[in-house]
Protein backbone atom coordinates (compact mmCIF):
# COMPACT_ATOMS: atom_id res chain seq x y z
CA UNK A 1 0.00 0.00 0.00
CA UNK A 2 0.93 3.31 -1.21
CA UNK A 3 2.43 5.44 1.96
CA UNK A 4 -0.43 8.08 2.81
CA UNK A 5 0.87 11.09 3.40
CA UNK A 6 -0.34 14.66 5.21
CA UNK A 7 0.74 18.02 6.21
CA UNK A 8 0.25 19.59 9.77
CA UNK A 9 -2.48 22.74 9.56
CA UNK A 10 -2.75 23.18 13.10
CA UNK A 11 -0.21 23.02 16.50
CA UNK A 12 -2.17 23.27 19.88
CA UNK A 13 0.08 22.01 22.63
CA UNK A 14 -0.17 18.23 22.51
CA UNK A 15 -2.72 18.03 19.90
CA UNK A 16 -1.81 18.29 16.08
CA UNK A 17 -4.43 19.00 13.08
CA UNK A 18 -3.22 17.16 9.89
CA UNK A 19 -4.53 18.01 6.52
CA UNK A 20 -5.17 14.77 4.13
CA UNK A 21 -6.78 14.38 1.25
CA UNK A 22 -6.86 10.07 1.48
CA UNK A 23 -9.01 8.25 4.08
CA UNK A 24 -8.21 8.35 7.80
CA UNK A 25 -9.25 5.65 10.62
CA UNK A 26 -9.87 6.55 13.48
CA UNK A 27 -7.38 5.72 16.18
CA UNK A 28 -4.55 4.85 13.73
CA UNK A 29 -0.92 5.67 14.19
CA UNK A 30 0.91 8.09 12.30
CA UNK A 31 4.35 9.65 12.83
CA UNK A 32 5.01 13.50 12.14
CA UNK A 33 8.45 13.45 10.16
CA UNK A 34 10.39 16.66 11.50
CA UNK A 35 13.96 16.43 10.59
CA UNK A 36 15.48 13.03 11.27
CA UNK A 37 13.45 12.10 13.82
CA UNK A 38 9.76 10.78 13.65
CA UNK A 39 7.14 11.66 16.54
CA UNK A 40 4.40 8.91 17.09
CA UNK A 41 0.61 10.02 17.34
CA UNK A 42 -2.71 8.68 17.31
CA UNK A 43 -5.76 10.10 15.54
CA UNK A 44 -8.80 11.07 17.83
CA UNK A 45 -11.24 12.56 16.14
CA UNK A 46 -11.85 13.08 12.00
CA UNK A 47 -13.21 15.92 10.46
CA UNK A 48 -13.88 16.16 6.80
CA UNK A 49 -10.14 16.11 5.23
CA UNK A 50 -8.60 17.41 9.01
CA UNK A 51 -7.42 14.72 11.15
CA UNK A 52 -6.74 15.32 14.78
CA UNK A 53 -4.17 13.73 16.78
CA UNK A 54 -2.87 13.76 19.76
CA UNK A 55 1.41 13.39 19.86
CA UNK A 56 2.96 11.27 22.29
CA UNK A 57 6.15 12.90 21.91
CA UNK A 58 7.24 17.16 22.98
CA UNK A 59 5.50 18.68 20.13
CA UNK A 60 8.17 21.34 20.51
CA UNK A 61 9.94 23.22 17.40
CA UNK A 62 6.90 21.39 14.95
CA UNK A 63 5.79 23.84 11.98
CA UNK A 64 2.90 24.18 9.95
CA UNK A 65 3.43 21.87 6.85
CA UNK A 66 5.48 19.64 8.21
CA UNK A 67 4.79 15.89 6.51
CA UNK A 68 2.88 13.28 8.70
CA UNK A 69 3.29 9.81 7.39
CA UNK A 70 -0.32 7.59 8.25
CA UNK A 71 0.68 3.91 9.43
CA UNK A 72 -2.31 2.00 8.28
CA UNK A 73 -1.96 0.54 11.61
CA UNK A 74 -3.63 1.23 14.86
CA UNK A 75 -1.81 1.99 18.67
CA UNK A 76 -0.65 -2.24 18.99
CA UNK A 77 1.52 -3.87 21.25
CA UNK A 78 4.03 -7.03 21.22
CA UNK A 79 2.99 -9.86 22.80
CA UNK A 80 5.04 -12.51 23.66
CA UNK A 81 7.76 -14.00 25.86
CA UNK A 82 10.07 -11.61 27.28
CA UNK A 83 7.69 -9.24 28.70
CA UNK A 84 8.12 -10.54 31.90
CA UNK A 85 10.79 -8.47 34.47
CA UNK A 86 10.56 -5.56 31.69
CA UNK A 87 9.98 -2.11 32.19
CA UNK A 88 7.91 -0.57 29.43
CA UNK A 89 6.76 3.35 29.43
CA UNK A 90 3.30 3.75 27.68
CA UNK A 91 4.21 3.05 24.15
CA UNK A 92 6.05 -0.30 25.44
CA UNK A 93 9.72 1.14 24.71
CA UNK A 94 11.85 -1.26 27.30
CA UNK A 95 13.14 1.43 29.08
CA UNK A 96 16.39 0.53 30.04
CA UNK A 97 17.33 -0.17 26.99
CA UNK A 98 15.93 3.46 25.87
CA UNK A 99 18.07 4.83 28.57
CA UNK A 100 21.18 2.72 27.32
CA UNK A 101 21.19 4.10 24.17
CA UNK A 102 20.36 7.99 24.67
CA UNK A 103 21.90 8.39 28.11
CA UNK A 104 20.09 10.30 31.23
CA UNK A 105 18.07 12.35 29.03
CA UNK A 106 15.79 10.57 26.56
CA UNK A 107 15.60 11.53 23.20
CA UNK A 108 12.15 12.01 21.70
CA UNK A 109 11.21 10.03 17.97
CA UNK A 110 13.80 6.66 19.49
CA UNK A 111 11.29 3.78 19.69
CA UNK A 112 12.98 0.39 20.51
CA UNK A 113 11.43 -3.42 19.74
CA UNK A 114 9.72 -4.16 22.83
CA UNK A 115 10.85 -7.95 22.67
CA UNK A 116 14.64 -8.75 21.71
CA UNK A 117 14.71 -10.76 18.89
CA UNK A 118 16.72 -13.86 21.43
CA UNK A 119 16.37 -17.93 21.07
CA UNK A 120 13.42 -19.38 22.91
CA UNK A 121 12.73 -23.55 23.67
CA UNK A 122 9.82 -24.09 21.50
CA UNK A 123 7.77 -27.44 21.92
CA UNK A 124 4.95 -27.91 20.03
CA UNK A 125 1.91 -29.22 21.97
CA UNK A 126 -0.65 -29.83 18.47
CA UNK A 127 0.20 -31.56 15.73
CA UNK A 128 -0.72 -30.74 11.83
CA UNK A 129 -3.95 -30.90 10.91
CA UNK A 130 -5.48 -30.37 14.39
CA UNK A 131 -8.73 -28.10 14.43
CA UNK A 132 -7.75 -24.57 16.64
CA UNK A 133 -9.38 -21.10 17.31
CA UNK A 134 -8.22 -17.78 18.08
CA UNK A 135 -6.21 -17.85 21.42
CA UNK A 136 -5.67 -22.05 21.22
CA UNK A 137 -2.27 -22.89 22.62
CA UNK A 138 -0.16 -24.10 19.46
CA UNK A 139 2.89 -24.39 21.68
CA UNK A 140 4.82 -23.34 24.99
CA UNK A 141 8.21 -21.91 25.62
CA UNK A 142 9.76 -21.50 28.88
CA UNK A 143 9.64 -17.36 30.81
CA UNK A 144 11.28 -17.05 34.29
CA UNK A 145 9.37 -19.12 36.23
CA UNK A 146 6.23 -20.15 34.22
CA UNK A 147 5.04 -21.56 30.93
CA UNK A 148 5.18 -19.20 28.13
CA UNK A 149 1.81 -20.41 25.74
CA UNK A 150 2.37 -19.52 22.36
CA UNK A 151 -1.12 -19.08 20.97
CA UNK A 152 -3.32 -18.97 17.88
CA UNK A 153 -3.75 -15.22 16.69
CA UNK A 154 -6.74 -13.51 18.61
CA UNK A 155 -8.17 -12.02 15.43
CA UNK A 156 -8.48 -14.65 13.98
CA UNK A 157 -12.44 -16.29 13.39
CA UNK A 158 -13.84 -19.39 13.33
CA UNK A 159 -12.45 -22.89 13.46
CA UNK A 160 -8.78 -23.16 12.15
CA UNK A 161 -6.33 -25.82 11.00
CA UNK A 162 -3.19 -26.66 11.72
CA UNK A 163 -1.18 -26.72 8.43
CA UNK A 164 2.10 -26.90 9.74
CA UNK A 165 3.80 -26.88 12.87
CA UNK A 166 7.20 -26.51 14.33
CA UNK A 167 8.90 -29.41 16.01
CA UNK A 168 10.72 -29.05 19.57
CA UNK A 169 13.52 -26.50 18.75
CA UNK A 170 15.01 -23.26 19.74
CA UNK A 171 13.31 -20.39 17.67
CA UNK A 172 13.55 -16.76 17.73
CA UNK A 173 11.07 -13.92 18.03
CA UNK A 174 11.11 -13.48 14.15
CA UNK A 175 10.89 -17.11 13.04
CA UNK A 176 7.95 -18.60 11.78
CA UNK A 177 6.73 -21.26 14.16
CA UNK A 178 3.54 -23.12 12.47
CA UNK A 179 0.88 -22.02 9.78
CA UNK A 180 -3.00 -22.12 10.25
CA UNK A 181 -5.58 -22.05 7.24
CA UNK A 182 -8.82 -20.39 7.89
CA UNK A 183 -12.34 -21.23 6.61
CA UNK A 184 -12.13 -19.78 3.29
CA UNK A 185 -8.86 -21.62 2.95
CA UNK A 186 -6.31 -18.26 3.70
CA UNK A 187 -2.79 -19.10 5.32
CA UNK A 188 -1.63 -17.52 8.76
CA UNK A 189 2.11 -17.35 9.46
CA UNK A 190 2.17 -18.06 13.60
CA UNK A 191 5.06 -16.06 15.21
CA UNK A 192 6.58 -15.92 19.04
CA UNK A 193 4.68 -13.42 19.31
CA UNK A 194 2.07 -11.01 17.67
CA UNK A 195 0.34 -7.71 17.48
CA UNK A 196 -2.73 -6.14 19.22
CA UNK A 197 -4.54 -3.62 20.14
CA UNK A 198 -4.26 -1.87 23.07
CA UNK A 199 -7.98 -0.33 22.62
CA UNK A 200 -9.66 -3.63 21.67
CA UNK A 201 -10.27 -6.24 24.66
CA UNK A 202 -8.54 -9.85 23.74
CA UNK A 203 -11.80 -12.11 23.89
CA UNK A 204 -10.59 -15.15 22.35
CA UNK A 205 -12.01 -17.45 24.99
CA UNK A 206 -14.91 -19.46 25.74
CA UNK A 207 -16.88 -17.53 28.63
CA UNK A 208 -16.60 -14.42 30.65
CA UNK A 209 -17.68 -15.83 34.12
CA UNK A 210 -19.09 -13.23 37.11
CA UNK A 211 -16.26 -13.63 40.05
CA UNK A 212 -16.98 -14.90 42.77
CA UNK A 213 -13.82 -16.60 44.59
CA UNK A 214 -11.75 -14.46 46.98
CA UNK A 215 -8.39 -12.94 46.03
CA UNK A 216 -6.62 -13.70 49.13
CA UNK A 217 -4.32 -9.67 49.48
CA UNK A 218 -3.54 -10.52 53.29
CA UNK A 219 -4.34 -7.55 54.15
CA UNK A 220 -6.53 -8.26 56.97
CA UNK A 221 -8.94 -4.97 56.57
CA UNK A 222 -9.10 -5.62 52.95
CA UNK A 223 -9.76 -9.35 53.34
CA UNK A 224 -12.02 -9.67 56.20
CA UNK A 225 -13.98 -6.29 55.80
CA UNK A 226 -13.71 -5.38 51.76
CA UNK A 227 -12.80 -8.46 50.11
CA UNK A 228 -12.05 -8.31 46.55
CA UNK A 229 -13.00 -11.08 44.13
CA UNK A 230 -10.40 -12.77 41.41
CA UNK A 231 -10.92 -11.17 38.24
CA UNK A 232 -13.11 -8.09 40.06
CA UNK A 233 -12.39 -4.46 40.49
CA UNK A 234 -12.03 -2.15 43.23
CA UNK A 235 -10.68 1.48 43.71
CA UNK A 236 -8.35 3.61 46.27
CA UNK A 237 -8.66 6.43 46.61
CA UNK A 238 -7.07 9.20 48.90
CA UNK A 239 -5.13 12.02 49.65
CA UNK A 240 -1.41 12.45 48.97
CA UNK A 241 0.81 11.02 51.78
CA UNK A 242 -2.43 8.73 52.74
CA UNK A 243 -0.41 5.37 51.59
CA UNK A 244 -1.74 4.36 48.26
CA UNK A 245 1.50 3.50 46.90
CA UNK A 246 2.73 1.57 49.91
CA UNK A 247 -0.38 -0.65 49.69
CA UNK A 248 -0.09 -0.77 46.37
CA UNK A 249 3.53 -2.58 46.69
CA UNK A 250 2.46 -4.50 49.56
CA UNK A 251 -0.68 -6.02 47.42
CA UNK A 252 1.41 -6.60 44.82
CA UNK A 253 4.08 -8.71 46.95
CA UNK A 254 1.39 -10.34 49.10
CA UNK A 255 -1.21 -11.37 46.68
CA UNK A 256 -2.25 -14.82 45.43
CA UNK A 257 -1.74 -14.32 41.66
CA UNK A 258 0.52 -14.82 39.22
CA UNK A 259 1.10 -11.56 37.37
CA UNK A 260 1.44 -8.03 38.59
CA UNK A 261 1.05 -5.20 36.31
CA UNK A 262 1.95 -2.25 37.44
CA UNK A 263 0.95 1.36 35.75
CA UNK A 264 2.24 3.92 37.19
CA UNK A 265 0.22 6.46 35.08
CA UNK A 266 1.31 10.12 35.37
CA UNK A 267 2.21 10.20 38.75
CA UNK A 268 5.33 11.54 40.41
CA UNK A 269 8.86 11.04 39.25
CA UNK A 270 9.85 10.28 43.02
CA UNK A 271 6.95 7.14 43.61
CA UNK A 272 7.70 5.92 40.75
CA UNK A 273 11.71 5.81 40.91
CA UNK A 274 10.98 4.21 44.31
CA UNK A 275 8.69 1.66 42.57
CA UNK A 276 11.75 0.86 39.84
CA UNK A 277 14.32 0.32 42.73
CA UNK A 278 12.00 -1.17 45.30
CA UNK A 279 10.91 -4.31 43.04
CA UNK A 280 14.29 -5.80 41.84
CA UNK A 281 15.31 -5.87 45.23
CA UNK A 282 12.13 -7.17 46.94
CA UNK A 283 12.12 -11.38 47.49
CA UNK A 284 8.96 -12.91 46.46
CA UNK A 285 8.02 -15.21 49.66
CA UNK A 286 6.48 -17.64 47.32
CA UNK A 287 9.03 -18.71 44.89
CA UNK A 288 11.90 -16.94 46.67
CA UNK A 289 13.21 -14.83 43.17
CA UNK A 290 13.20 -11.43 42.91
CA UNK A 291 9.39 -10.36 42.86
CA UNK A 292 10.14 -8.65 39.39
CA UNK A 293 10.62 -12.14 37.61
CA UNK A 294 6.27 -11.72 37.92
CA UNK A 295 5.81 -8.52 37.54
CA UNK A 296 5.77 -6.09 33.79
CA UNK A 297 5.83 -2.23 34.86
CA UNK A 298 4.64 0.28 32.60
CA UNK A 299 6.30 3.61 33.81
CA UNK A 300 4.91 6.98 32.98
CA UNK A 301 5.97 9.89 34.92
CA UNK A 302 3.69 13.57 35.21
CA UNK A 303 6.75 14.87 33.40
CA UNK A 304 5.78 12.93 30.34
CA UNK A 305 3.37 14.17 27.63
CA UNK A 306 0.16 14.11 29.01
CA UNK A 307 -1.16 11.74 25.98
CA UNK A 308 1.25 8.99 26.84
CA UNK A 309 -0.55 8.23 30.54
CA UNK A 310 -3.54 6.84 27.93
CA UNK A 311 -1.34 4.59 26.15
CA UNK A 312 -0.31 3.43 29.42
CA UNK A 313 -3.71 2.16 31.02
CA UNK A 314 -4.23 0.68 27.44
CA UNK A 315 -1.02 -1.12 27.19
CA UNK A 316 -0.85 -2.38 30.63
CA UNK A 317 -4.56 -3.78 30.80
CA UNK A 318 -3.73 -5.51 26.66
CA UNK A 319 -0.41 -7.62 28.86
CA UNK A 320 -2.27 -8.36 31.76
CA UNK A 321 -5.26 -9.91 29.14
CA UNK A 322 -2.82 -11.70 27.17
CA UNK A 323 -1.18 -13.66 30.74
CA UNK A 324 -4.95 -14.07 31.54
CA UNK A 325 -5.26 -16.16 27.65
CA UNK A 326 -2.79 -18.19 29.57
CA UNK A 327 -4.65 -19.49 31.97
CA UNK A 328 -3.26 -16.98 34.60
CA UNK A 329 -4.42 -14.96 37.46
CA UNK A 330 -3.10 -11.37 36.86
CA UNK A 331 -3.37 -8.41 39.00
CA UNK A 332 -3.13 -4.75 37.28
CA UNK A 333 -2.71 -1.67 39.57
CA UNK A 334 -2.99 1.31 37.92
CA UNK A 335 -1.33 4.09 39.53
CA UNK A 336 -3.15 6.67 39.30
CA UNK A 337 -6.47 6.88 36.70
CA UNK A 338 -6.75 10.42 37.86
CA UNK A 339 -3.88 11.19 35.54
CA UNK A 340 -4.93 9.71 33.69
CA UNK A 341 -8.46 11.77 33.93
CA UNK A 342 -6.63 14.69 33.86
CA UNK A 343 -5.21 13.81 30.35
CA UNK A 344 -8.56 13.29 29.23
CA UNK A 345 -9.71 16.46 30.11
CA UNK A 346 -6.55 18.64 28.69
CA UNK A 347 -7.06 16.85 25.65
CA UNK A 348 -10.93 17.39 25.36
CA UNK A 349 -10.35 21.27 26.01
CA UNK A 350 -7.76 21.36 23.14
CA UNK A 351 -10.73 19.68 21.04
CA UNK A 352 -13.14 22.41 21.96
CA UNK A 353 -15.65 19.48 22.94
CA UNK A 354 -18.69 20.87 25.39
CA UNK A 355 -17.23 20.43 29.19
CA UNK A 356 -19.09 18.34 31.83
CA UNK A 357 -18.27 18.64 35.49
CA UNK A 358 -15.54 20.12 36.51
CA UNK A 359 -14.68 20.76 32.87
CA UNK A 360 -14.07 16.84 32.42
CA UNK A 361 -15.27 15.63 29.02
CA UNK A 362 -18.75 14.15 29.31
CA UNK A 363 -17.41 10.49 28.39
CA UNK A 364 -15.19 10.75 31.11
CA UNK A 365 -17.48 7.60 32.90
CA UNK A 366 -17.83 6.05 29.55
CA UNK A 367 -13.92 5.62 29.24
CA UNK A 368 -13.30 4.92 32.44
CA UNK A 369 -15.91 1.84 32.62
CA UNK A 370 -14.46 0.36 29.49
CA UNK A 371 -11.36 -0.25 31.62
CA UNK A 372 -12.93 -1.53 34.39
CA UNK A 373 -14.85 -4.08 32.32
CA UNK A 374 -11.49 -5.41 31.29
CA UNK A 375 -11.51 -7.11 34.15
CA UNK A 376 -12.84 -10.63 34.63
CA UNK A 377 -12.38 -14.30 35.00
CA UNK A 378 -13.03 -16.11 31.63
CA UNK A 379 -13.01 -19.67 30.60
CA UNK A 380 -10.30 -20.43 27.84
CA UNK A 381 -11.43 -23.04 25.51
CA UNK A 382 -9.55 -25.67 26.81
CA UNK A 383 -11.29 -25.57 30.25
CA UNK A 384 -8.79 -24.02 32.24
CA UNK A 385 -9.52 -20.21 33.85
CA UNK A 386 -7.43 -17.17 33.88
CA UNK A 387 -8.36 -13.79 35.44
CA UNK A 388 -7.63 -10.17 35.22
CA UNK A 389 -8.41 -8.03 38.73
CA UNK A 390 -8.18 -4.55 38.29
CA UNK A 391 -7.08 -2.13 40.78
CA UNK A 392 -7.00 1.49 40.23
CA UNK A 393 -6.16 4.57 42.91
CA UNK A 394 -7.55 8.13 42.30
CA UNK A 395 -5.89 11.37 43.86
CA UNK A 396 -8.65 13.47 44.04
CA UNK A 397 -7.64 16.92 44.83
CA UNK A 398 -8.23 17.82 48.55
CA UNK A 399 -9.15 14.23 49.66
CA UNK A 400 -12.64 15.01 47.90
CA UNK A 401 -15.05 11.26 47.32
CA UNK A 402 -17.07 13.88 45.42
CA UNK A 403 -15.11 14.53 42.30
CA UNK A 404 -16.14 13.38 39.26
CA UNK A 405 -13.23 11.19 38.58
CA UNK A 406 -13.69 9.03 41.97
CA UNK A 407 -17.74 9.59 41.33
CA UNK A 408 -17.49 7.64 38.14
CA UNK A 409 -15.17 5.00 38.78
CA UNK A 410 -17.37 4.13 42.12
CA UNK A 411 -20.61 3.44 39.63
CA UNK A 412 -18.51 0.72 37.86
CA UNK A 413 -16.08 -1.12 40.92
CA UNK A 414 -16.84 -3.82 43.22
CA UNK A 415 -14.99 -2.37 46.03
CA UNK A 416 -14.35 0.85 47.30
CA UNK A 417 -11.49 1.02 49.89
CA UNK A 418 -11.20 4.60 50.87
CA UNK A 419 -8.34 6.30 52.28
CA UNK A 420 -8.61 8.65 55.18
CA UNK A 421 -6.25 11.57 55.86
CA UNK A 422 -7.11 11.70 59.58
CA UNK A 423 -6.14 7.51 59.99
CA UNK A 424 -2.72 8.10 58.21
CA UNK A 425 -1.94 11.37 60.33
CA UNK A 426 -2.94 8.96 62.98
CA UNK A 427 -0.61 6.56 61.78
CA UNK A 428 -3.14 4.04 61.20
CA UNK A 429 -1.90 2.19 58.35
CA UNK A 430 -3.57 0.63 56.20
CA UNK A 431 -5.51 4.07 56.30
CA UNK A 432 -8.22 2.34 54.76
CA UNK A 433 -11.46 4.29 56.65
CA UNK A 434 -13.57 0.95 57.47
CA UNK A 435 -16.51 3.31 58.49
CA UNK A 436 -16.56 4.33 54.92
CA UNK A 437 -15.63 1.73 52.83
CA UNK A 438 -17.81 -0.96 51.42
CA UNK A 439 -17.38 -4.30 49.11
CA UNK A 440 -20.11 -6.05 46.72
CA UNK A 441 -18.24 -8.89 46.94
CA UNK A 442 -18.17 -12.42 49.32
CA UNK A 443 -14.67 -12.92 51.29
CA UNK A 444 -13.74 -15.89 53.22
CA UNK A 445 -14.84 -14.52 56.64
CA UNK A 446 -18.82 -15.47 57.76
CA UNK A 447 -21.03 -13.13 56.45
CA UNK A 448 -22.73 -12.70 59.50
CA UNK A 449 -19.71 -11.93 61.93
CA UNK A 450 -18.61 -9.38 59.31
CA UNK A 451 -21.66 -7.88 59.54
CA UNK A 452 -21.79 -8.04 63.40
CA UNK A 453 -18.06 -6.28 63.17
CA UNK A 454 -18.75 -3.42 61.24
CA UNK A 455 -21.35 -2.77 63.78
CA UNK A 456 -19.21 -3.02 66.78
CA UNK A 457 -16.94 -0.38 64.60
CA UNK A 458 -19.80 1.58 63.65
CA UNK A 459 -21.40 2.07 67.31
CA UNK A 460 -17.32 2.94 68.75
CA UNK A 461 -17.09 5.87 66.39
CA UNK A 462 -20.45 6.89 67.60
CA UNK A 463 -19.48 6.70 70.90
CA UNK A 464 -16.62 8.52 70.34
CA UNK A 465 -18.29 11.07 68.57
CA UNK A 466 -20.26 11.66 71.54
CA UNK A 467 -17.62 12.17 73.86
CA UNK A 468 -16.34 14.69 72.06
CA UNK A 469 -18.71 16.79 72.82
CA UNK A 470 -19.62 15.64 76.59
CA UNK A 471 -16.36 14.11 77.52
CA UNK A 472 -15.71 10.74 78.92
CA UNK A 473 -17.23 11.50 82.62
CA UNK A 474 -20.92 11.82 80.27
CA UNK A 475 -20.27 8.71 78.91
CA UNK A 476 -21.96 5.02 80.95
CA UNK A 477 -19.47 2.54 81.69
CA UNK A 478 -21.35 0.43 78.79
CA UNK A 479 -20.94 2.75 76.05
CA UNK A 480 -17.51 3.15 77.32
CA UNK A 481 -16.49 -0.68 76.51
CA UNK A 482 -18.52 -0.64 73.65
CA UNK A 483 -16.00 2.27 72.29
CA UNK A 484 -12.86 0.59 73.65
CA UNK A 485 -13.69 -2.79 71.87
CA UNK A 486 -14.29 -0.81 68.64
CA UNK A 487 -10.52 0.48 69.36
CA UNK A 488 -9.40 -2.45 70.28
CA UNK A 489 -10.48 -4.37 67.26
CA UNK A 490 -9.16 -1.67 65.13
CA UNK A 491 -5.68 -1.15 66.64
CA UNK A 492 -4.53 -5.06 67.02
CA UNK A 493 -6.65 -6.46 63.93
CA UNK A 494 -7.51 -3.47 61.05
CA UNK A 495 -3.84 -2.14 61.48
CA UNK A 496 -0.89 -3.81 60.18
CA UNK A 497 2.96 -3.11 60.67
CA UNK A 498 4.46 -3.31 57.08
CA UNK A 499 7.94 -3.05 58.85
CA UNK A 500 7.15 -6.28 60.60
CA UNK A 501 7.95 -9.68 58.32
CA UNK A 502 5.33 -11.63 60.07
CA UNK A 503 2.51 -8.48 60.55
CA UNK A 504 3.01 -7.57 56.96
CA UNK A 505 1.08 -10.10 55.48
CA UNK A 506 -1.54 -12.71 57.39
CA UNK A 507 -2.46 -15.82 55.42
CA UNK A 508 -6.64 -16.53 55.39
CA UNK A 509 -6.33 -19.30 57.81
CA UNK A 510 -4.78 -17.23 60.18
CA UNK A 511 -6.97 -14.24 59.74
CA UNK A 512 -10.44 -16.54 60.55
CA UNK A 513 -8.34 -18.13 63.44
CA UNK A 514 -8.08 -14.63 64.61
CA UNK A 515 -11.31 -12.61 63.44
CA UNK A 516 -13.02 -15.44 65.26
CA UNK A 517 -11.02 -14.75 68.42
CA UNK A 518 -11.15 -11.14 68.22
CA UNK A 519 -15.38 -11.33 67.24
CA UNK A 520 -16.18 -13.63 70.77
CA UNK A 521 -14.21 -10.47 72.44
CA UNK A 522 -16.23 -7.90 71.10
CA UNK A 523 -19.53 -9.41 71.91
CA UNK A 524 -18.83 -10.84 75.46
CA UNK A 525 -19.49 -9.20 78.47
CA UNK A 526 -16.37 -8.07 81.12
CA UNK A 527 -16.22 -8.12 84.99
CA UNK A 528 -14.95 -4.49 84.61
CA UNK A 529 -15.63 -2.22 87.57
CA UNK A 530 -14.44 1.06 86.39
CA UNK A 531 -13.48 3.11 83.09
CA UNK A 532 -9.87 3.08 84.51
CA UNK A 533 -10.30 -0.55 84.68
CA UNK A 534 -11.61 -1.08 81.27
CA UNK A 535 -9.18 1.04 79.77
CA UNK A 536 -6.43 -0.94 81.54
CA UNK A 537 -8.00 -4.20 80.88
CA UNK A 538 -7.96 -3.43 77.17
CA UNK A 539 -4.55 -1.87 76.71
CA UNK A 540 -2.91 -5.18 78.32
CA UNK A 541 -4.82 -6.76 76.21
CA UNK A 542 -3.95 -4.82 72.82
CA UNK A 543 -0.14 -5.23 73.71
CA UNK A 544 -0.40 -8.90 74.11
CA UNK A 545 -2.35 -9.10 70.58
CA UNK A 546 0.52 -7.27 68.80
CA UNK A 547 2.69 -9.49 70.14
CA UNK A 548 0.66 -12.12 68.77
CA UNK A 549 0.53 -10.45 65.29
CA UNK A 550 4.32 -10.55 65.35
CA UNK A 551 4.69 -14.30 66.31
CA UNK A 552 5.04 -17.02 63.40
CA UNK A 553 1.79 -18.86 62.81
CA UNK A 554 1.18 -21.60 64.95
CA UNK A 555 4.69 -21.81 66.71
CA UNK A 556 5.62 -22.02 70.23
CA UNK A 557 5.95 -18.61 70.45
CA UNK A 558 2.03 -18.01 69.25
CA UNK A 559 0.40 -20.54 71.62
CA UNK A 560 2.77 -19.19 74.48
CA UNK A 561 1.03 -15.60 73.82
CA UNK A 562 -2.05 -17.09 72.93
CA UNK A 563 -2.26 -18.84 76.56
CA UNK A 564 -1.67 -15.40 78.07
CA UNK A 565 -4.60 -14.14 76.24
CA UNK A 566 -6.69 -16.47 76.79
CA UNK A 567 -6.29 -16.15 80.74
CA UNK A 568 -6.63 -12.76 81.08
CA UNK A 569 -9.56 -13.05 79.25
CA UNK A 570 -10.80 -15.91 81.32
CA UNK A 571 -10.02 -13.94 84.73
CA UNK A 572 -12.53 -10.81 83.59
CA UNK A 573 -15.41 -12.44 81.56
CA UNK A 574 -18.34 -12.85 83.35
CA UNK A 575 -19.98 -15.85 84.07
Amino acid sequence: MNKRIGHIAKINGNMVTVKLDDFVIQNEVAYILHGQQRLKAEVIRVRADLAEMQVYESTTGLKIGEQVEFSNELLSVELGPGLLGQIFDGLQNPLPALAKQCGFFLKRGVYLEALVNTEWEFTPLVEAGAQVLAGSKLGVVPEKIFKHYIMAPFGLKGVLEVVEISGRAKRKISEKIAVLKDQSGKLHDVFLKQSWPVKVPIQAYAEKLKPSEPLVTKMRLIDSLFPVSRGGTYCIPGPFGAGKTVLQQLTSRHAQVDIVIIAACGERAGEVVETLKTFPEIIDLRTNKPLIDRTVIICNTSSMPVAARESSVYTAVTLAEYYRQMGLNVLLLADSTSRWAQAMREMSGRLEEIPGEEAFPAYLESRIASFYERAGLVKLHDGTFGSVTIGGTVSPAGGNFEEPVTQATLKVVGAFHGLSRQRSDARRYPAIDPLISWSKYHGFIDEAKENSAHAALRRSNEIAQMMKVIGEEGTSLKDYIAYLKGEFFDSVYLQQNAFDEVDEATSEERQIYIFNFIHKILFSEFKLEDKENARHFFQKLGQLFRTWNSSPWEGVEFRRVEEKITTLLEEKRKG
